[in-house]
């Protein structure tokens, strides 16, 4: 990740470059997250040659593992399939995606960098060579682009599926305390904000009062989300979750085609699905650690040790 955040600043020109690097300390700017399409901290990769784009591109890799990667790749392409689907009236377009990085990664033991767009918003802090991995947002919109009802594209549709089958598979009891409302919120409840007061209420059920099938399927959807990240950080944020209880929520019709959100939180974890459209065909997720979201469990320790 070091090596990839330096040779993404060696190749932009000094402009880019100007635009990309943050201080460190420039908290407003580091603890930012925004999914929509507004204006955004750091440098466009429109503005920058294939050079840059691939660099940016790299640096992002480095955060993701493989199947991630394809469905943040899948979620850029998006904006084109939105674009024509708005009759071209907004400018959508696959290279309105920004990176910014603070401070040096060639030299600093604290630096951190984002890359983030509509609908993707990727967040990674490194101190003293330890990486806190949060916040993680994947949406798509469409959420699914069907042919004589099968999908062709449907970026996050194992979320939306897990989930289902999960809360189908909970007994009467367990499934009334699942479901907290009839209808789903807006969008996620964290939304944009810089720091999330956890735990969202109600809880819903939890993993104990499950059976073993809800019980692993509600384990197979905490994998799926922190299997975003490369193997060696996904083991280790799995293995920090084996200390606390997980409880699911669900809000909204139990079915998909309409709107429906869900939330899985446990010992500094939040998850949360959206499907935000009348029509349940726009999803937004994110995975959150709410007392370390932007390195702030890494950060204590550095300044610790330190300070």
């Amino acid at each position: 990740m070091r090596a990839a955040g330096t040779a993404l600043l060696a190749a932009l020109d000094p402009a880019a470059r100007d635009a990309a690097v943050h201080p460190f300390d420039d908290e407003s700017a580091r603890r930012w997250l925004e999914y929509r399409p507004r204006p955004r901290p750091g440098a466009s990769l429109a503005a920058m040659d294939v050079a840059g784009r691939k660099a940016a591109h790299r640096l992002l890799a480095t955060a993701l593992s493989p199947p991630a990667y394809a469905q943040a790749m899948a979620i850029i392409a998006l904006e084109e399939v939105l674009d024509r689907a708005e009759d071209w009236q907004r400018g959508r377009h696959s290279a309105d995606y920004w990176v910014a990085v603070f401070g040096d990664p060639a030299h600093d033991d604290r630096w951190a960098w984002r890359f983030e767009g509509h609908h993707l918003s990727v967040t990674m802090t490194v101190v003293d060579g330890q990486v806190s991995p949060a916040p993680i947002f994947f949406g798509a919109n469409p959420a699914a682009v069907r042919y004589a009802g099968r999908p062709v594209s449907r970026p996050l549709g194992v979320e939306e599926d897990l989930a289902l089958a999960l809360l189908d598979a909970l007994g009467p009891a367990e499934r009334a305390a699942a479901i907290i409302a009839d209808d789903a919120p807006a969008d996620i409840i964290s939304a944009t904000r810089g720091q999330v007061d956890a735990p969202l209420e109600p809880l819903g059920v939890p993993a104990d009062r499950m059976g073993p099938t809800g019980r692993a399927l509600l384990h197979q959807v905490v994998a799926l989300y922190l299997d975003r990240l490369p193997p060696e950080l996904a083991t280790r944020e799995a293995a920090r979750l084996d200390a606390g209880p997980l409880h699911f929520a669900w809000a909204g019709p139990t079915r998909a085609g309409q709107r429906h959100y869900y939330r899985v939180q446990g010992d500094d974890l939040l998850i949360e699905y959206d499907n935000t459209s009348p029509d349940g065909n726009h999803a937004h997720t994110v995975l959150r650690r709410p007392a370390s979201d932007f390195g702030a469990d890494i950060l204590a320790g550095h300044h610790r040790t330190h300070h």
